[in-house]
């Protein structure tokens, strides 16, 4: 529901029976854009680290969520394919914040200036991040060899108390014959960041994501919020959606050669009923700043998982390695007299 931070009123959000659709892929990019699964938003750049993110038109000026700077607006209005989908945010600013300052303050020669912007709350944003999701059912034709062990017995002498005496042992080789066939799969809901304004790898690490609980786009969603652009297209998406379902094929691949191993020689892959959604997924999200680096906290806020980057104290780090060696030199004295 919506809640009004200044006279308490509530508005519940209503509600919709409808799934959240899927868009087939094809036909999405032999008709270019289409009026009614696009709309328009004002975009914000910023300078600094290049995220776009967008914004109601009456906002004037705003800080980047990404980084912490400042932000520069656009002029002109952008035409961007519309949200399918969302998650919507289900924990609190309040569970966030708390598990931030947890976060922070397991973190080994962390500097003393971070675990103090941990204290201010308002530095923790909520904002929607841009995904593609793909399915795809795959054709794959490829040519390989399998190959099958034997083994054979082999004679050899070893030295035994002095005396060379003839022993045997069994030799493993590998049988290699021509291997060739076709293997399908069927891929649903690959799941691609579209945003290259947050490391990629913490993102990952936010996983899992309840998908099936997404529920089509409404405005009212994100009120209060943050919505990033994407920034990666629909092609682009999917040819990184592609890269994902590669070990997969290869897996199947090496499942149909059998054996006791696989060599792949040549494959090529069919992609066919490929159907898309652009969804947003909720992140709370800190910038902090340390020696002119910025540095992301990204917390799951559907299941408050938090990830992110942390700067190092030079400080802290040079006290316990002074302090380890000044202790290692008095226990190498106490040695020394005692012996």
């Amino acid at each position: 529901m919506l809640k009004c931070p200044y006279c308490g009123f509530e508005l519940q959000i209503e509600k919709s029976d409808t799934q959240v659709a899927e868009l087939d892929y094809q036909s999405y990019l032999e008709k270019a854009v289409q009026e009614k699964n696009t709309h328009e938003s004002l975009k914000v750049h910023c300078d600094q680290c290049g995220a776009e993110t967008t914004v109601p038109p009456e906002t004037a000026a705003d800080i980047c969520p990404f980084c912490g700077a400042n932000m520069v607006f656009s002029e002109k209005l952008s035409r961007l394919i519309k949200p399918e989908g969302l998650l919507p945010f289900k924990i609190s600013h309040q569970e966030a914040f708390a598990n931030f300052r947890r976060w922070i303050n397991k973190l080994w020669f962390a500097p003393n200036n971070l675990k103090q912007y941990a204290q201010t709350e308002n530095k923790l944003a909520g904002v929607y991040i841009p995904f593609w999701t793909y399915d795809s059912t795959t054709s794959t034709s490829y040519s390989g060899e399998r190959g099958d062990y034997y083994y054979t017995t082999e004679n050899y002498l070893a030295r035994v108390n002095g005396r060379m005496v003839p022993r045997t042992r069994r030799v493993r080789h590998t049988r290699w014959t021509k291997a060739s066939g076709t293997v399908g799969n069927s891929f649903d809901d690959v799941l691609i960041l579209a945003s290259t304004s947050l490391p990629g790898q913490f993102v990952e690490k936010l996983t899992p994501w309840d998908l099936p609980n997404a529920v089509p786009y409404a405005n009212e969603y994100l009120s209060g919020f943050r919505a990033e652009s994407y920034q990666i297209n629909l092609p682009e998406g999917f040819e990184a959606a592609k890269k994902m379902m590669a070990p997969v094929i290869e897996a199947s691949i090496r499942s149909d050669i059998g054996g006791d191993e696989q060599r792949i020689h040549s494959s090529q892959t069919q992609y066919s009923n490929i159907t898309f959604k652009h969804i947003l997924l909720p992140v709370w999200m800190s910038a902090y700043r340390f020696r002119d680096r910025v540095f992301r906290m990204l917390i799951n806020a559907r299941t408050g998982e938090v990830q992110g980057e942390r700067p190092y104290s030079a400080w802290k780090i040079a006290g316990v390695t002074i302090a380890a060696l000044f202790a290692i030199a008095i226990l190498i004295l106490i040695i020394t007299i005692n012996n």
